[in-house]
């Protein structure tokens, strides 16, 4: 069920009024949610839901177990117990083909005529992520970060919750479980500023990030020896803005919807193509998974704390785990060595030379500004080829001889300079248009006078407006959230 499709759009508002009407009853809220969540995942393919309870299940009743025990040797076995649980499902599903097919291709290659069956299994969607949920509970159990929950509802609800459940951002349970406990408020400006979030979300999602792929994108790289070196340019780098407005688009609407329940879900993207570093990029994209795997891989390896050896040796294996569990390919595998090399190398460089100061001018930022974004642009082009043959002809086809920009029409020029400018724009002109939206008057200038806030018939209208707009500029097949596939 897609956030953009109209099932959703007549699901949400079902959900919202069921849930309001029984808001201030506990059990019939956590219920309502609980069974639109199963309804939601269940849209895509009602089988997979089993393994999202069973996890569920599984997952509650160890997290109970480890609260009932002083023996730290038990509360061992049981957190390494849902850790295995876990992976091990992850990996049947992700994994198990790939390394089927890999071992095949080494048979043949070493002449042996042994061939081992696929087992054809298909990934579920989401299934990464409740499986990355599943960890945080028990294991925050496990470090007393978080007392096990009695209720199996609230551990099923905060692990299937529908608004994030199939690709983030990833919540903590110490973050979602207290809010469940909460009786839910919604303000008129709360209700206003989710609206307007989910609006957004989807303008980036079906007015930048699918109109880039399907006028531009998709065409280049399924032939880029058939475009000129700056069409080419443009399309990989048109691909770096369409893999984050499509992303981050998917955590507006899930923040968002989220917001209309009362419930309040963490940032997951900070303007990643303004950092001046590797390092201040990964703190900016994806910053739900970022913080999962130095909390749970990065530290629990030793982090910086066993010497500079050490230091880059967990974070290789940091980015090399991360870039797999993208997805059972080569390509990601390829991706993460480019992203450790310069994470390693910057290090090193900062060891030896000193960290730059962070107070610098802009003119001492714009070369390792500049760096970093063609290197996490360039290494980009692995996502989207089919292949690596693929990736390498698009990665040559932007050395061309040929200077053509026939194909770059001005409708999408408009699109590129707009997506260029919605990252540039600071949080604060966004919040202060966001509390203008929702009717909070705003203070144009510091003398100035107060620019009166938008009343609801107004906001309507708006909304409205945007839909409109949506729909007129669509003009193609809109595309399944990239993230889905991981």
């Amino acid at each position: 069920m897609l956030f953009h499709s109209l099932q959703f759009l007549t699901f949400l508002p079902i959900v919202f009024v069921l849930f309001w009407s029984v808001a201030s009853r506990v059990r019939a809220r956590k219920w309502i949610l609980w069974l639109a969540s199963m309804i939601f995942y269940m849209a895509w393919n009602p089988a997979p839901v089993l393994l999202v309870l069973y996890l569920s299940t599984t997952d509650w009743f160890i997290g109970r177990a480890m609260m009932n025990t002083t023996r730290q040797s038990r509360r061992d076995l049981w957190v390494a117990l849902s850790v295995t649980n876990n992976l091990l499902l992850l990996g049947l599903f992700k994994y198990a083909d790939w390394l089927i097919t890999s071992l095949n291709d080494v048979l043949a290659w070493v002449g042996m005529e042994i061939v081992y069956p696929r087992l054809g299994l298909v990934l579920p969607v989401g299934l990464s992520f409740v499986v990355f949920q599943c960890m945080s509970y028990t294991i925050d159990v496990y470090r007393g970060d978080i007392k096990a929950r009695k209720s199996w509802l609230d551990v099923s609800l905060y692990i299937a919750f529908f608004p994030q459940v199939v690709a983030g951002p990833i919540v903590r349970a110490a973050d979602f479980l207290p809010q469940l406990d909460r009786r839910p408020s919604l303000s008129d400006s709360d209700g206003s500023k989710a609206l307007l979030r989910i609006a957004l979300g989807m303008v980036k999602k079906l007015v930048i990030a699918d109109y880039l792929a399907a006028n531009l994108i998709s065409r280049v790289f399924s032939d880029p020896e058939n475009y000129s070196a700056p069409e080419v340019v443009t399309a990989v780098f048109a691909y770096t803005l369409q893999i984050y407005y499509d992303f981050s688009a998917y955590s507006d609407i899930a923040i968002g919807v989220a917001a209309l329940f009362g419930f309040s879900l963490r940032e997951n993207f900070d303007k990643p193509y303004l950092a001046t570093n590797l390092f201040e990029f990964w703190r900016r994209w994806h910053i739900s998974l970022g913080r999962w795997l130095f909390d749970y891989l990065y530290r629990p390896l030793g982090g910086n704390r066993k010497g500079k050896l050490s230091t880059l040796w967990n974070l290789w294996v940091v980015m090399l785990l991360g870039s797999v569990w993208h997805g059972a390919d080569w390509r990601f595998v390829v991706w993460g060595f480019i992203h450790g090399i310069v994470l390693l190398g910057n290090r090193v460089m900062w060891w030896t030379l000193g960290k730059p100061d962070p107070n610098r001018s802009w003119t001492q930022k714009v070369i390792p500004w500049c760096l970093t974004f063609l290197i996490v642009m360039e290494a980009r082009i692995v996502f989207n080829a089919e292949n690596m043959s693929v990736a390498w002809r698009v990665f040559l086809a932007q050395f061309s001889e040929h200077m053509s920009v026939a194909q770059l029409r001005w409708e999408l020029c408009a699109v590129l300079f707009a997506a260029i400018a919605g990252h540039i724009i600071t949080h604060q002109f966004y919040a202060s248009f966001a509390s203008w939206f929702s009717g909070d008057s705003i203070q144009l200038s510091t003398h100035g006078k107060a620019l009166p806030g938008l009343s609801w018939p107004l906001r309507a209208i708006f909304l409205l407006g945007v839909a409109l707009g949506i729909k007129h500029a669509m003009n193609f097949e809109v595309q399944p959230f990239i993230y889905f596939q991981f």
